[in-house]
């Protein structure tokens, strides 16, 4: 008896029609015609006929494509029921063997070859790179994405709070009490203007500290050091007078 021979197609078992007919004794062209009548019968009834019979092709002796079917185990159940006697007997035994035997060898773990387990290899350092890239890229738009906390806006706000009190004459000054309000808007004006903020709390957390260094390097506009001077010196005046 012909020996049958599954394959696996796209994780599915089959056998070409050709062996089938082999083993069962018939003209490779009869068994077509029986297996088209099934096909015809099965998609008459709405039922799926690639789960028994999957149309393919063979390129015969002349180089010419033919037609052909691959059987699945459902398929050759099929062409078997129909059958009687010994015959049908040998090709169950058959193709019931082939059938699990290919499915036990599928579950068997592949044994690579140095070469294979090189390009294996290989995949899997490519594999761990990207990861690594992609963690990497996670970290870098987290970064770019949070604000500072609660306790570096308290910083902020006291460092600056310092700075422009300074830059007025101290808390005491004419210049606090006159055009302290007019300071502190420019002070955040700057400061946002320089970091292009809509508010100071947005300011980036990995700019922190260069939020921190550019309070520290503020200086009043023209304008405004001008009319702080002025006002110190028109009120120290009035003290001597």
């Amino acid at each position: 008896m012909n020996q049958l021979k599954v394959i696996s197609v796209e994780g599915q078992l089959v056998t070409d029609s050709r062996d089938v007919a082999k083993s069962i004794g018939k003209e490779h062209k009869e068994l077509m015609r029986t297996i088209r009548q099934y096909v015809g019968v099965l998609t008459s009834a709405d039922l799926r006929s690639l789960d028994f019979f999957i149309p393919s092709y063979y390129q015969d002796a002349k180089g010419e494509q033919r037609p052909c079917f691959c059987l699945t185990r459902k398929g050759c159940d099929m062409v078997a029921n129909k059958m009687t006697g010994e015959k049908g007997v040998l090709f169950t035994a058959e193709y019931v063997t082939r059938f699990e035997e290919m499915e036990q060898e599928l579950k068997k773990p592949k044994v690579l070859s140095d070469k294979e387990q090189r390009i294996e290899m290989l995949k899997l350092s490519l594999e761990l790179e990207e990861k690594s890239q992609e963690h990497d890229q996670r970290i870098t738009n987290l970064e770019e994405t949070m604000r500072i906390d609660g306790g570096q806006e308290f910083q902020i706000r006291k460092k600056a709070n310092q700075i422009v009190v300074e830059a007025l004459g101290g808390k005491e000054s004419p210049a606090y009490k006159e055009l302290g309000r007019k300071a502190f808007s420019e002070f955040w004006k700057d400061f946002k203007g320089h970091f292009n903020l809509p508010r100071y709390g947005d300011l980036p957390k990995k700019k922190f500290e260069d939020g921190l260094r550019f309070i520290g390097m503020w200086q009043p506009s023209t304008g405004l050091r001008i009319g702080i001077e002025n006002t110190n010196r028109q009120h120290t005046i009035q003290e001597v007078i």
